[in-house]
């Protein structure tokens, strides 16, 4: 499999490199802007997935992946056709501001606490993640925080206002790195911290993480435990009508494949051979509509 195309917003990029090569050939694949979570592409979903979208479109994805917060300020600012995140507050405000032209479902997994083994904090098992985090702090034992405004570190916060607890950044215990998912694992695992990350990069990065394991959330996504750790993802496009140069007919028949039922059918088995379970769980209505599901 080819390895996937990630860029650089394009603030990031240097201008003679954002204006690419000036050669054509044709037919010229239409380029399409995806701005998404850390977590698709750590994962390595996008990777096996998105060739079928490219070859059936004749279409290139350019993925820029950061943090939720990241990702929805380039569709605010029209630097990507389409976004792919996960923090449902922020996606469903994006879409009232008229920012973006409808939200549809596409996925879900689940937030997970991970830690040392040895887990000095004597958390393992516990029920409630926000009981779990007022014992790592009752404890001052390290927590790595990924400080970057994604989804996953908007639930965190969340997580620790619901335990009634702010924790402070220039703590010893609470480094706030401002980096993705993949690198807060390995800052983790490196320092013998806990962190919150979603299930999905977990397993995906699980064997160069030997110091880390799932100490809260099971060994599998169970809608019988803390509700809380819940992660939808949804897919939005950025609104033509409010932003200029948008990719719209191309980034609508994204949305439509990504939620189609094939696609779903990818991202359901997308892990399962290696893990057991899959990383992501489809959720779009054409899938939830196949299976007899509300």
């Amino acid at each position: 499999m080819r390895s996937l195309r990630r860029v650089l917003p394009l603030f990031l990029v240097p201008l003679w490199l954002a204006a690419g090569p000036t050669a054509c050939s044709s037919p010229q694949p239409k380029v399409l802007r995806l701005a998404t979570t850390t977590s698709t592409y750590d994962s390595g979903l996008l990777e096996a997935i998105l060739p079928d979208f490219e070859s059936r479109f004749n279409a290139r994805v350019d993925v820029v992946a950061l943090g939720t917060g990241q990702a929805i300020a380039l569709g605010e600012n029209g630097d990507a056709d389409v976004i792919l995140v996960h923090a449902r507050a922020r996606e469903d405000a994006f879409v009232e501001s008229g920012n973006g032209v409808a939200r549809y479902d596409v996925m879900y997994n689940d937030f997970v606490l991970v830690g040392p083994a040895e887990d000095p904090a004597r958390i393992a098992g516990m029920q409630s993640a926000s009981e779990a985090l007022a014992a790592i702090a009752a404890a001052e034992q390290p927590f790595a925080s990924r400080g970057d405004d994604s989804g996953t570190n908007t639930k965190e916060l969340s997580l620790w206002k619901m335990a009634s607890i702010e924790p402070d950044p220039s703590s010893d215990w609470y480094p706030s790195l401002g980096q993705g998912m993949g690198e807060t694992l390995q800052f983790a695992n490196e320092r013998r911290a806990y962190t919150l990350t979603d299930r999905g990069t977990f397993l995906a990065q699980m064997d160069s993480l030997p110091g880390l394991v799932v100490l809260v959330g099971g060994d599998s996504i169970d809608h019988n435990y803390d509700k809380s750790l819940f992660n939808p993802y949804g897919v939005i496009l950025v609104n033509p009508q409010t932003h200029q140069g948008i990719e719209a007919d191309l980034a609508s028949k994204f949305v439509a494949w990504l939620t189609s039922l094939d696609t779903q059918v990818m991202i359901e088995d997308f892990g399962v051979d290696l893990f057991g379970q899959p990383l992501f769980y489809p959720d779009s209505l054409a899938y939830r509509q196949a299976k007899n599901q509300p």
